[in-house]
């Protein structure tokens, strides 16, 4: 492997559901040699879905890493998921990626997925290139799907190859670079194609896109903008170096154009992977904050020489040990090394370190910066930890997940089994940072939550197959929110006398709603007291017994959010005060406040994309307003009609069959959380009588 950091590209392959993602990812390991027979999605034999689920499904469920070589270059390469139920294996793979691959279908343009997957690039600013995909598929328009990316996406696509011809006609592509057409031949895998010059008819075509590209390049180079005014002439080479400037700038999109599943077009994508995605030495700085002061930035680059700086970004449990998924910023990783965990303020042993092929690991000594590797031995690490040398802490912006929407009771079948059962959702928790499990102290119930019926379900078949814990489930239910609708200020005070010391904290707060900016807590609290009034350790506790209380709700038992909390003054024993005096008495006046305040009921809102022919539009429309569904957009893609609406969760329970009825089984729909939203009066007073 290219030791040279300047020659290491770290990207993702991300997409809507179908549009070709793994497909593309067993083609790359085949031409870069590093599989001899390429697998097939709907055989259930490609390399990154080697999960049993994945492969009896035909979809990805898991993020897999691979490590590649190409023209002295070395790629590491992540595969995510389409299926919106598992969003999360893509926001945690766009927050450790330097560059990504947004694969489109050619038919289908941009999708509802794929506008997911570009907001969680443009997130974490990953610079991306496109590959309009399945050009040999009935349908197929590339324009149109360039049109779309810039129209849907706000992005700049900027096409470096056009299609030469499309559906079954569809042969090459012409280089906008070279002026040269390519066609591939059919019976060599992709593996030999011909240069020849461009055909007469496409060279009015070619010519146009030409100068298209010059134009858009020139727009983010003052040096080439001054060479298009003048009209002197361009180099290929100027292009390259300056759309590489742009992409890196995540000022311009590249488009690439092929078909992955005949072959074609996947070499000249890698090629434009190393001509045009970043190393990680492009990238700027990497940003943390001190521990002890939030507000004081620390900078690491990506350098061994720096103090180590990872980010943990998956955890994989495996038997007989759990794997940790990191990416090092800055520093060397070694293994049967020390480190410190600067979130949970503890000591870490890395036993081992390895480069990793999808469920193939090879071990190594060390890792760099710039490296995403796994390790094992860590006990107390999760998702977003940041690892460094104690001497030197820095803690990293987390990574962000969804909130979950959807729950459901689970029960062990047999009794003994409560206890391994707690023990393995445990373990599917720390594995998966967007489900979820409580029991429910009313009950006793056991409730798992996720973010979708497929999400949950691939849960309970993992406790069954993985964990060897038999389980019955109940039937999916929304996952609700609760939110403070005033303002409100409540004092407690927990004051406890026994023999010996006793207990005692006396608490003043105050709740009112509150919108929270990206990344910020569901739950904002600050401090207000000033004076030394509560010593520093107390309004820890405070805080702590405050975020409990919100977790269990005030109202049914849903967890609250979109709440300020503010403490105002409080009053400390020397001898009877305690951490744990000061976390109840924050807990009991965040209750009474929230109470006071006024607490209302928030429901999922889910972004919704219907694809149907033109005669079933009325009817579809009818239904989903009966569903409580806002219309937001309706588009006309090809020969058919695409819905985009706003519908709450608890109405579009088994959606899919009544589509299929209604469509005679000829539309396609897709959904994805959106936000929380007040739930209207008389349906709220229903939830509240069912509790």
């Amino acid at each position: 492997m290219s030791a040279d950091l300047q020659k290491t590209r770290n990207i993702g392959i991300a997409a809507h559901i179908d549009a070709g993602k793994t497909t593309a990812t067993e083609r790359i390991l085949y031409y870069a040699g590093k599989i001899h027979r390429m697998g097939e999605v709907h055989e259930g034999t490609t390399t990154t879905d080697f999960d049993p689920e994945e492969q009896a499904r035909g979809i990805t469920i898991y993020s897999a890493a691979v490590t590649v070589e190409w023209q002295g270059h070395t790629i590491n390469v992540i595969d995510t998921p389409g299926h919106v139920d598992f969003t999360a294996e893509v926001e945690r793979s766009m927050r450790v990626l330097d560059g990504a691959i947004a694969v489109f279908d050619a038919k289908e343009g941009v999708e509802a997925q794929s506008e997911t997957i570009w907001r969680q690039a443009s997130k974490y600013t990953v610079p991306r290139l496109c590959f309009v995909n399945k050009m040999d598929k009935v349908g197929a328009d590339f324009f149109n799907c360039v049109k779309e990316i810039r129209e849907r996406l706000s992005g700049n696509p900027i096409p470096v190859q056009i299609p030469i011809g499309t559906q079954s006609e569809f042969e090459g592509l012409i280089d906008l670079l070279t002026m040269k057409a390519i066609y591939f031949k059919a019976d060599t895998r992709g593996n030999k194609w011909d240069e020849r010059e461009i055909p007469e008819e496409l060279l009015d075509l070619a010519k146009h896109w030409r100068h298209l590209l010059e134009e858009k390049v020139a727009e983010t180079c003052d040096v080439l903008m001054d060479k298009y005014i003048h009209e002197q002439p361009i180099s290929p080479e100027e292009i390259v170096v300056a759309l590489r400037k742009a992409t890196v700038a995540s000022q311009a999109h590249p488009v690439f154009v092929g078909s992955a599943l005949k072959y074609m077009g996947v070499q000249h994508l890698l090629d434009g992977v190393i001509a045009y995605l970043p190393s990680p030495l492009d990238m700027p700085p990497v940003v943390g904050h001190d521990p002890d002061d939030p507000a004081k930035e620390i900078m690491r680059t990506c350098d061994d020489s720096e103090p180590l700086c990872a980010l943990l970004f998956k955890v994989v449990t495996e038997k007989p040990v759990e794997l940790f998924f990191v990416r090092i910023y800055s520093g060397v990783l070694k293994s049967g090394s020390r480190i410190y965990n600067a979130n949970r303020r503890k000591k870490e042993n890395v036993s081992r370190v390895f480069r990793m092929f999808a469920k193939r690991r090879e071990a190594i000594d060390e890792a760099r910066a710039g490296d995403i590797v796994a390790v094992v031995g860590l006990r107390d690490s999760l998702t977003g930890d940041t690892l460094c040398e104690q001497k030197h802490e820095v803690i990293l912006e987390k990574i962000e997940f969804p909130e979950t929407v959807i729950s459901m009771a689970v029960e062990p079948k047999s009794s003994g089994d409560r206890d391994r059962l707690a023990e393995a959702l445990a373990a599917l928790s720390r594995q998966d940072p967007t489900f979820d499990w409580r029991v429910d102290p009313e009950t006793g119930q056991m409730l798992i939550a996720g973010m979708g019926e497929l999400h949950l379900e691939i849960m309970t078949h993992r406790l069954e197959r993985d964990m060897n814990v038999g389980v019955r489930v109940g039937r999916p239910r929304v996952s609700y929110r609760e939110t403070v609708l005033g303002k409100a200020t409540s004092e407690c005070r927990f004051i406890r006398q026994t023999g010996g010391h006793g207990q005692f904290a006396v608490v003043e707060l105050s709740v009112e709603p509150h919108q929270p900016a990206e990344g910020e807590d569901h739950v904002v609290f600050e401090n207000e007291i000033h004076g030394g009034t509560i010593s520093r350790q107390y309004i820890k506790a405070v805080e702590e017994g405050v975020r409990e209380a919100a977790k269990g709700g005030v109202l049914a038992g849903y967890p609250l959010i979109n709440t300020k909390v503010t403490l105002l003054d409080g009053k400390e024993h020397a001898v009877d005060s305690s951490d744990l005096a000061f976390e109840n008495a924050g807990m009991m006046a965040f209750r009474q406040a929230c109470q006071e305040a006024r607490v209302g009921l928030l429901e999922p809102i889910m972004r919704l994309e219907v694809t149907l022919p033109e005669e079933y539009f009325g009817v579809v429309i009818g239904d989903l307003h009966s569903r409580r569904a806002t219309i937001t957009d309706t588009l006309v893609r090809t020969d058919r009609r695409v819905i985009h609406a706003r519908a709450p969760l608890a109405e579009m329970f088994g959606y899919s069959t009544t589509l299929r009825s209604l469509t005679q089984g000829r539309a396609g729909w897709i959904m994805e959380p959106s936000h929380f939203a007040a739930v209207p009066a008389q349906v709220a007073e229903t939830l509240l009588q069912e509790v």
